[in-house]
């Protein structure tokens, strides 16, 4: 029954279009020249105006199948886009929408002076089509920077002018986000980093970290699921101590086809003009060459390590022979490696030893020294 209906009310649209159609015709032709007013009785254009609205309705009658199937896959396709578009995206681009209506119907004002009705209309529904285009897409293209300065700007007419110090260090949400990935997770330094209150600004961690997790921690190799096991502890005690949520991704539409967890990390953080907070080495190199800053623990913890300079004097316990047959091999408390110079017939001993030179790297930091003479 609908197909039948849809059907007619197609047809009856094609009949009407083409007797729109004839009419245009007629009047280009007679302001062009090629036929003269009153040329053709009334009649003579009922007749052929009825034969133009008989060939469109008969097109659009064979057509309407076709068309009724693009139609389904259309309303698929705009059914499955909605669907990664966000409640704000939708809601800026239905006030560009609108603002695009009314932009064209102020324009439409100028064709009133045409005389063809016809004319009037096809130029009419150009106009609204295409100022609603355009409101649309520079609403979706800017909507949310105009949305953001109309906000900045009432808060700040809604505020004291002359607000204290303490208020503004009690707002929340500031900053920029950090983004947490699965490695800064499983190593757990970063609970006690955040106890300590030195990352400011929101805490992202997103869904398809929490996807890796699971299947780190449902691993068949044991050390792989321990370490799984490991980060799923830690972040429970961040969701319990903080309140931190899991970011759902899903109507992040330029996530969906990206499959490696890593690049998906660095997208994540581009759109939402983040920082990665990672303690891997080669993830933080990728995200320098791609412009997106990172957070990495192990610089920070590097940083925090106790200085040594070079000339003063260390008491270590040599524990194994080094690349060169006569260097010796210490470790700090921390983990910090010691080679030591000629060291090679005290191993197994503690002895004193004097810092010849220190290297500094992203990677860790090793000490140089030799025997006290």
């Amino acid at each position: 029954m609908f197909k039948k209906l849809f059907r007619t009310v197609f047809t009856i649209l094609g009949a009407i279009l083409g007797y729109g159609t004839f009419e245009l015709l007629t009047f280009w032709m007679e302001k062009s020249g090629a036929i003269t007013a009153g040329e053709l009785s009334q009649w003579q254009q009922l007749a052929i105006g009825f034969t133009f609205a008989i060939i469109f309705g008969l097109i659009f009658f064979r057509l309407t199948p076709v068309i009724r199937k693009q139609s389904v896959k259309v309303a698929d396709n705009i059914e499955d886009d909605l669907r990664g578009v966000s409640a704000n995206d939708l809601l800026t681009g239905v006030i560009g929408l609108i603002l695009g209506l009314l932009i064209a119907l102020l324009l439409t004002q100028i064709y009133v002076s045409i005389t063809n009705k016809y004319l009037y209309t096809v130029i009419t529904i150009i106009t609204y089509l295409i100022m609603g285009y355009l409101g649309v897409v520079i609403a979706n293209k800017k909507g949310k920077e105009m949305l953001s300065l109309l906000v900045a700007s009432r808060r700040q007419t809604a505020q004291p002018q002359q607000e204290s110090l303490f208020n503004r260090s009690k707002k929340k949400n500031e900053g920029i986000p950090k983004i947490f990935d699965t490695s800064v997770i499983i190593d757990g330094r970063i609970a006690e980093i955040m106890k300590t209150g030195f990352l400011e600004g929101p805490i992202v961690i997103p869904e398809f970290v929490l996807v890796e997790l699971r299947h780190i921690a449902d691993s068949s190799d044991s050390l792989k699921r321990v370490r799984g096991r490991r980060g799923l502890d830690i972040l429970n005690k961040i969701q319990d101590e903080y309140g931190i949520e899991i970011y759902n991704t899903d109507n992040e539409k330029a996530l969906r086809e990206i499959p490696e967890v890593d690049v998906k990390l660095l997208k994540l953080a581009q759109l939402m003009n983040g920082k990665v907070v990672t303690n891997d080495f080669n993830l933080n190199k990728v995200a320098t060459i791609n412009g997106v800053g990172v957070l990495n623990i192990n610089e920070l913890a590097n940083t925090l390590k106790p200085v040594v300079i070079p000339g003063e004097e260390m008491t270590v316990h040599l524990v194994k022979q080094g690349k060169d047959n006569a260097q010796a091999i210490a470790y700090l408390d921390d983990g910090t490696m010691i080679v030591v110079e000629d060291g090679r017939r005290m191993i197994g001993k503690t002895c004193d030893i004097n810092v010849t030179s220190v290297l500094q790297t992203s990677a860790g930091r090793m000490i140089f020294g030799r025997l006290k003479k």
